[in-house]
């Protein structure tokens, strides 16, 4: 029988509707369209698409079991890994990983595995979630810093060897930039907070409203714990840099996803927490983060929502399914063009900006091709709310308040592979680690540090140098 070529697609909210709620776009698969989609695997026994996979799901065998039908065996062979799948199958970036790994490329469209993940996530937590089976306890305590990805996913796969694990976290809410980051509309927070509840049935204690560095420091983590895992994240803003960036109007992506996202703004009277949003909106980036600012900014009733960017669209770091969505919903795109100059009204209020044009040049150490100011080629664009959305640096309250941890030039921490830092004991990973990357890869080197601190604590040696 003939493999079908393209994915089977998944139902998902007209742009006319979505663009005026919060509530999630994509419906998901039903279990027909599961369990076809699944049998277009072709079940290749040196399974490439693991080696996509930054978690290591052995992604034919959930795969298998969709097929036949037997969803209860795929959530397992999913846990197994992953932790969070409800949330991985949602925001990872599958068509360059696991998919972008799939033999099935060589014919047509890949299996659609982050779908399916989706799927069978969705499916176990509307059925109930089994609590997992005690773990016999080694004895060992771990403290991991921060609530986000990586400490979620490391603090897991923690539990699940047997240690005793607490995650401090700052915030008054789990979830990290899963909370505060990601809109509503692609990553609903009950499903957060689900996946969240099961990571404290493997036995997980977290506690909020704990500023490490501040609240208690690493130092005195170590007087009850056998090591510490710092995954705290990039939340630092960067910033344009440019003339009039401290006008009214001009806020950091971070600030406004932070207010309408973990704070709750477009519920507006209902939670506290108001955000201005102009009738011109324009957004400064072109990743994941800028196109949740773009398609937020419409939902909260702007009339127009730019997205402006220095390269073209060929450049755009986004996932395809971002820049496909806001497309549809009417985000006006502004490629190969940079800001100058935010202008003000005279008392302080943003109505403009500056922009020049770009020509691409060569490629510079990131791959993509350099942007080259056309010379006088600037304009004015009517805006008056400006969102910079591009990219974040790591958190530096940890790094700099533990003596002796060596940091990389940009602030992150300095870690080998395994997430092993320059103090015995103390494993980093995910943003602070990385610089800001992916949700996926930051719950790969969660997982990794696990298996690595296990390794320590277990051990006579004092470190694995």
């Amino acid at each position: 029988m003939a493999v079908r070529k393209t994915k089977h697609e998944m139902p998902e909210q007209p742009p006319k509707e979505r663009v005026k709620n919060f509530k999630e776009v994509p419906y998901g698969y039903d279990k027909e369209t599961a369990i076809e989609e699944a049998k277009r695997c072709l079940q290749c026994k040196n399974k490439p698409c693991i080696e996509g996979c930054p978690v290591e799901i052995d992604i034919p065998a959930f795969i298998a079991c969709i097929a036949e039908g037997d969803f209860d065996k795929a959530a397992e062979v999913v846990k197994a890994k992953n932790s969070l799948p409800a949330v991985s199958g949602r925001v990872c970036p599958y068509e360059s990983q696991c998919e972008g790994k799939c033999t099935l490329l060589k014919l047509g469209e890949p299996v659609a595995i982050g779908r399916l993940e989706r799927f069978i996530a969705d499916y176990e937590r509307d059925k109930g979630v089994k609590d997992p089976k005690k773990v016999k306890s080694t004895g060992k305590k771990v403290a991991v810093v921060g609530a986000g990805p990586a400490g979620l996913t490391c603090a897991g796969d923690l539990a699940k060897m047997g240690h005793g694990v607490t995650v401090f976290e700052a915030l008054h809410a789990p979830g990290g930039v899963l909370m505060y980051g990601i809109p509503e509309f692609r990553l609903p927070k009950d499903i957060v907070n689900a996946e969240v509840d099961y990571i404290k049935k493997l036995g997980v204690d977290v506690k909020y409203d704990i500023v490490v560095g501040k609240t208690i420091t690493v130092d005195e983590l170590f007087e009850e714990y056998d090591a510490v895992f710092i995954g705290t994240g990039a939340g630092l803003p960067r910033w344009l840099r440019i003339p009039g960036e401290n006008l009214d109007g001009v806020y950091s992506a971070n600030e406004f996803l932070t207010r309408v996202n973990l704070m709750k703004a477009y519920r507006f009277p209902e939670y506290d927490t108001p955000v201005k949003i102009g009738k011109i909106v324009a957004t400064f980036g072109a990743g994941n983060v800028a196109m949740d600012c773009a398609r937020t900014s419409l939902r909260l009733g702007a009339e127009k929502s730019y997205l402006i960017y220095r390269r073209s669209d060929v450049e755009m770091p986004a996932r395809n399914e971002e820049i496909h969505h806001a497309k549809e919903e009417g985000v006006i795109f502004k490629l190969l063009t940079n800001p100058v100059e935010f202008i003000g009204d005279g008392e302080g209020l943003l109505t403009k900006v500056k922009v020049i044009k770009m020509k691409l040049g060569e490629p510079d150490d990131s791959g993509r091709r350099r942007p080259i100011p056309i010379p006088d080629s600037e304009y004015k664009i009517k805006i008056d709310t400006a969102l910079v959305a591009i990219g974040q640096s790591p958190n530096p309250l940890v790094p700099q308040t533990v003596k002796g941890l060596k940091i990389e030039k940009w602030g992150n921490i300095k870690t080998d592979e395994n997430g092993r830092t320059s103090i015995p004991g103390i494993f980093a990973g995910g943003d602070i680690a990385t610089g800001a990357a992916t949700v996926i890869l930051a719950m790969g080197a969660g997982k990794r540090a696990a298996r690595a601190i296990d390794k320590y604590i277990k051990s006579k040696k004092k470190y694995y140098p």
